[in-house]
């Protein structure tokens, strides 16, 4: 049998805007996950985020795994374990947060379980409540790291352009040193250098033995990209921007509120 393997985005890709899922999509992944199909949620979300997601969505069985922090963390749901980690060095998320914080715009970062930041801010309760995190104000963001973190975050809720030029005015400094993308609008994130959603599905697809042509990546936003460009065939959602449709090879009929995970493992899975 040709095992096949899906990375799905999560926020606006496998989750309606209500963050729920439908039962059409949550049928079709069962389906393919009984044919022997893995399945895999693709997320910026952090490890403690996804497996809250995953628990409450039933993907925990042999067969499921999450890319956790856009690639940072590779996590095998089944067996709750971490199957490969990434980190940014503290004098980078340090670095980071100053930055930021003489641009005037909120920056968080995460531990173990927990969304590390100094201040409480509407950025912190946006994030919380679409979250479930639970979060430590600090004044020395290392006093609350256990350990080098996965990413670092920041969130701007009103001019999206404030943060495109943070990105831009700071892009010579991160050369090297850490990779920068949108995971939607309000959202610039950081992460370890050479680290996205597609080297996180790289290394899956390597530690199953999977061969490439194999390998279906959806998703809908820029940090997307590299996952879908990846596989053997990229799917961009309906609902997606535009450089995404661009890049993938196949954009959805349905949107996210309308089954479109179902559409693909129906057309490119089964």
């Amino acid at each position: 049998m040709n095992n096949k393997i899906l990375f799905a985005d999560l926020d606006h890709t496998l989750l309606c805007d209500d963050k729920s899922i439908s039962e059409k999509n949550r049928a079709a992944i069962q389906k393919m996950l009984e044919r022997g199909h893995y399945f895999v949620l693709a997320t910026g979300r952090p490890v403690e985020s996804g497996r809250i997601v995953a628990k409450n969505l039933g993907l925990t069985s042999p067969g499921c795994y999450m890319i956790a922090f856009n690639g940072a963390v590779v996590y095998d749901c089944a067996a709750d374990r971490v199957l490969h980690k990434s980190s940014l060095p503290i004098e980078v998320t340090q670095e980071i947060f100053d930055r930021a914080h003489k641009a005037g715009i909120y920056v968080q970062t995460y531990n173990t379980v927990d969304i590390v930041t100094k201040r409480h801010t509407k950025e912190l309760d946006y994030y919380v409540e679409r979250s479930h995190m639970t979060y430590k104000l600090t004044r020395r963001i290392s006093d609350c790291l256990d350990s080098e973190p996965q990413k670092v975050i920041l969130i701007h809720l009103e001019d999206d352009g404030k943060l495109k030029r943070f990105q831009k005015a700071n892009a010579a400094w991160a050369k090297g040193k850490c990779n920068s993308f949108f995971s939607c609008k309000e959202y610039l994130e950081y992460c370890p250098v050479d680290t996205d959603k597609g080297t996180g599905a790289q290394y899956l697809v390597k530690l199953l033995n999977i061969p490439h042509t194999s390998t279906v990546a959806i998703g809908d936003e820029q940090n997307d990209i590299p996952m879908i460009q990846s596989a053997h065939i990229g799917i961009a959602m309906k609902n997606g921007i535009d450089d995404i449709k661009k890049a993938a090879d196949y954009v959805t009929e349905n949107d996210n509120n309308h089954d479109a995970i179902a559409e693909v493992i129906e057309k490119f899975i089964l």
